[in-house]
């Protein structure tokens, strides 16, 4: 399983960001998939989450003004977040929940917002 983050970067408070999470050996559709993420120095969290029936799960800091969804047809994961704040800055990880053994991390892409 190998799964790859993109579209991190900068942006101005109050601006839109979309990360997208590409997987391979893999069927997003099947597994509970989701985003992470971590300060330096601070434990990583839950940002949001979809199960395979297409529930979703959010964290309160981000409920509201976040979406995360799944296109089966690519085996992609997206994440948008609109009305960004400098507390969203951190690093997110892309994330697959194993049925067995450890799960599965993306590397990771840097998103960082300014005031």
């Amino acid at each position: 399983v190998q799964l790859q983050a993109s579209g991190g970067g900068t942006v101005q408070t109050g601006e839109s960001l979309t990360l997208s999470c590409s997987a391979s050996g893999t069927d997003v559709s099947r597994n509970v998939m989701g985003w992470y993420r971590q300060v330096p120095g601070s434990q990583r969290e839950l940002v949001a989450r979809i199960l395979t029936t297409g529930d979703t799960y959010y964290a309160d800091s981000v409920k509201g003004r976040t979406t995360i969804s799944r296109n089966n047809a690519e085996n992609t994961v997206r994440l948008q977040m609109n009305s960004m704040k400098p507390e969203d800055t951190a690093i997110y990880y892309c994330h697959q929940q194993a049925t067995s053994g450890p799960d599965f991390w993306g590397p990771g892409t840097q998103v960082t917002v300014s005031s």
